[in-house]
């Protein structure tokens, strides 16, 4: 059996467990496993299990995740979050879908401290969706929004996805993220004109909000005061270097916790429900990386994506459509892993394929560009179907909705991310523009 059809039988395996409703996590997993039985033996798995697990779950990176959620936590629970969101629909309250363009904003803000789609996406999610449902949105609308909004963590910078790039290719960090901040306007902006025209032209999916008096907008914006120092506290810090993002998340959970506290609103009951809700998701997402990792391993070790590259080589086609055929295969990926995972397995092998490409571009700037092109279609990856693991996610949050409404919902930021792509891809000066500014 060869390394095509091997990766293929655990793409089959993967897809028939969660026919049968088994968990995107452990389909993966039991995928995975199999794939490396196959093709290493039994003393070589377990050998990597006893290993891998720990490395994985060891990362000092990863423990942003938690902080962030435990935060978001303390929001809901101390009522913070109505708060935000009271404000978001007073200032939006004139444009129907109001709170949903708010979750994106936030999703935008909090995705500009951490960098990472599933934290973002986690986080706010906590936030949102309750509010969300309790201003009458319908929950496709609500999970859509969030899962796609979380997609901006890894989009506007500073991305972790972008430092991994930017170290597997020996590109400059600073070019990248300049690179990369058009192209996240563009993609927070083009959510916000999907949700408005969504909510217009499909009835019953958000309810519609009158403008308010100026009374009630200023008894908002005094109750949203406390999150916005909350998170100019955070914003500051990092960006000021007193602290990193992890330590951000850390100074973010207590601030939000004493902010909570001193508003009388959190009791040992609260403060209990919040850890473990905590917990909970950040267990489920764990699980979903566990699971991910074990199955880039097996595909790894079978040698697929090399077999890949290599026949994309031998078609003998345009290099724009050989870049299109990569960024097909990237899509096609991020609906079973993670990005971070995609980007370690794919880079090493795609990088010299596409820089040996005449794309009329210089070194420097057609590896940027590529960048930033990969960054685009992961996101995708990250909320299309069948699988999408952000959706996956905030299902596991809203279990009220069916994961059918859910990626119902997704579909017009879908044709928003492919549009985008379209013209980053037909127009590179939209991505170089400050990058060539810096020079």
């Amino acid at each position: 059996m060869g390394p095509l059809t091997i990766a293929a039988s655990l793409f089959v395996l993967m897809l028939a467990l969660m026919a049968v409703r088994i968990p995107i996590a452990v389909a993966m997993f039991v995928a995975g496993l199999a794939g490396y039985l196959a093709l290493a033996g039994w003393l070589p798995a377990m050998s990597h299990l006893k290993t891998y697990t720990y490395a994985r779950f060891s990362s000092y990176d990863l423990s942003v995740i938690p902080l962030f959620l435990l935060m978001g936590q303390f929001a809901t629970q101390g009522g913070l979050s109505r708060a935000l969101f009271r404000f978001g629909a007073t200032v939006l309250g004139r444009f129907r879908g109001g709170l949903a363009m708010a979750a994106v904003l936030a999703c935008a803000a909090f995705g500009s401290v951490c960098g990472s789609s599933v934290a973002t996406a986690a986080t706010i999610g906590s936030v949102a969706l309750p509010e969300m449902r309790r201003h009458g949105y319908s929950g496709r609308l609500a999970t859509a929004t969030v899962a796609a909004g979380g997609t901006l963590g890894i989009l506007i910078p500073p991305s972790v996805v972008l430092v991994v790039y930017a170290i597997l290719t020996e590109q400059n960090i600073a070019k990248l993220f300049a690179a990369a901040f058009i192209p996240g306007l563009i993609a927070m902006l083009g959510y916000l004109v999907a949700i408005g025209l969504y909510v217009r032209l499909v009835p019953g999916q958000a309810p519609e909000h009158d403008a308010v008096d100026r009374a009630a907008l200023w008894s908002s914006v005094a109750g949203v005061l406390p999150v916005l120092a909350i998170f100019l506290i955070v914003f500051g810090g990092i960006y000021g270097g007193v602290f990193t993002p992890t330590e951000g998340a850390a100074v973010g959970a207590a601030a939000t916790f004493l902010t909570a506290l001193v508003r009388g609103e959190l009791d040992r009951a609260k403060v209990m429900q919040a850890f473990y809700g905590t917990a909970e998701a950040s267990a489920m997402i764990f699980m979903i990386f566990l699971g991910a990792d074990m199955l880039n391993s097996a595909l790894a070790l079978s040698q697929a994506p090399n077999q890949l590259a290599g026949a994309v080589s031998a078609l003998s086609l345009p290099p724009m459509a050989v870049i299109v055929l990569i960024l097909v295969f990237y899509v096609l990926l991020g609906c079973v892993m993670d990005e971070l995972s995609m980007i370690l397995l794919t880079v090493p092998i795609f990088f010299p394929l596409v820089m040996g490409l005449d794309l009329g571009l210089a070194p420097d700037e057609q590896a940027i560009w590529f960048g930033i092109l990969i960054l685009m279609v992961v996101e995708i990856g990250l909320i299309a179907p069948p699988v999408g693991l952000n959706v996956y996610v905030i299902n596991g949050i809203d279990r009220q909705t069916p994961i059918g409404e859910s990626y119902r919902g997704v579909v017009p930021f879908l044709i928003s991310d492919v549009i985008r792509t379209a013209l980053l891809l037909a127009f590179p000066a939209l991505s170089l523009t400050l990058v060539r500014a810096m020079n």
